[in-house]
C-alpha cells in the first residue's frame, strides 16, 4: 500500500483536457516559486524595521522609485499570486487527502498544506486590502513615502489580535506552504526522484521554513515594539 500523499482529483481534466491540466498544473507549481521569491524578499526587508534608524524606510524607498512599479506588480507578484491562488483553492476543493485513514507523515504534509493555503488566502485580503487600499480603517493603512515606521507602528497598535494572532498565523502558513512547497516542487519537475534525493531536499527546505519563520519573528516582534507616538509621521525614528 502506498504511503505517497495524495493529491487532488483530476476534476479538471474533462473541462480541459489532459495536455492543459499538465499545463496549468506545471503553472502552478511555477508561479508558487514567484511566490515564494517575493515572500523571502518581503520578509527580508520587513526585518530591517529591526535595525531603526532609516533602514526601513530606505528599502521601501528603493522599492517605490522603481519605474513602472504598478506594472512590475502586477506583471511578477500579483498576477501569478492570484493565478497561484485560484488555482491553489481549486486542488484544495477537489482533494481527497486522507489522513484519517493512512496517517503517513506526507499525508499530513498535503493536508497542512491545503490548510496553510486557506489561511494564506484570507491573510493576503486582510494584509494587501488594510495596507495598501486603507479599506478596514485609516490606522491600518500603509503610507510608503516617508512615513512608512509610523505607519507600521500604528497598524500593529490597533488590536492584539492583529498582532499577536492574525499575524503570527499569517507567517507560520505564508513560510510552511513556501518549505512545502518547494520541497513538492523538487518532485514535479523531476529534481528529486530518489527517496535519499528527497530526503535532502527535505532538510534543505526545513532549513528554509527555519530561516524565512525567523525572519518573519523578528519582523513582527519588531514592528509591535514600535510607540507610534515616539515615530513622528515623515521621518523614521533613531
Amino acid at each position: 500500500m502506498s504511503s505517497a500523499p495524495t493529491t487532488a482529483s483530476d476534476l479538471t481534466v474533462p473541462l480541459l483536457g489532459g495536455r492543459y491540466h499538465f499545463l496549468l498544473r506545471r503553472l502552478h507549481s511555477l508561479t508558487g516559486l514567484v511566490f515564494g521569491g517575493y515572500l523571502v524578499v518581503h520578509l527580508l526587508i520587513n526585518a530591517t524595521i529591526a535595525q531603526g534608524g532609516n533602514a526601513y524606510q530606505t528599502q521601501v524607498d528603493k522599492i517605490h522609485d522603481l519605474p513602472f512599479l504598478p506594472v512590475i506588480e502586477w506583471t511578477f507578484i500579483y498576477l501569478p499570486i492570484i493565478y497561484h491562488t485560484v488555482y491553489g483553492v481549486w486542488i484544495t476543493l477537489t482533494g481527497q487527502p486522507n489522513v484519517g485513514h493512512y496517517s503517513y507523515r506526507k499525508n499530513w504534509f498535503y493536508f497542512f498544506q491545503r490548510v496553510s493555503a486557506v489561511v494564506i488566502v484570507f491573510f493576503i485580503i486582510f494584509h494587501v486590502f488594510a495596507l495598501k487600499y486603507g479599506l478596514f480603517g485609516t490606522n491600518l493603512a500603509f503610507n510608503a513615502h516617508g512615513g512608512a515606521l509610523r505607519t507600521v507602528a500604528q497598524h500593529m497598535d490597533v488590536h492584539p489580535v492583529i498582532t499577536w494572532l492574525v499575524y503570527p498565523l499569517g507567517i507560520l502558513a505564508s513560510c510552511y506552504h513556501l518549505a512545502n512547497g518547494f520541497w513538492a516542487a523538487g518532485i514535479t519537475w523531476g529534481l528529486t526522484v530518489s527517496d535519499s534525493a528527497q530526503k535532502r531536499w527535505g532538510y534543505a527546505c526545513a532549513g528554509l521554513f527555519a530561516l524565512t519563520f525567523i525572519t518573519g519573528l523578528i519582523a513582527l516582534v519588531a514592528a509591535a515594539r514600535l510607540d507610534p507616538s515616539n515615530v513622528p509621521l515623515g521621518f523614521n525614528a533613531h
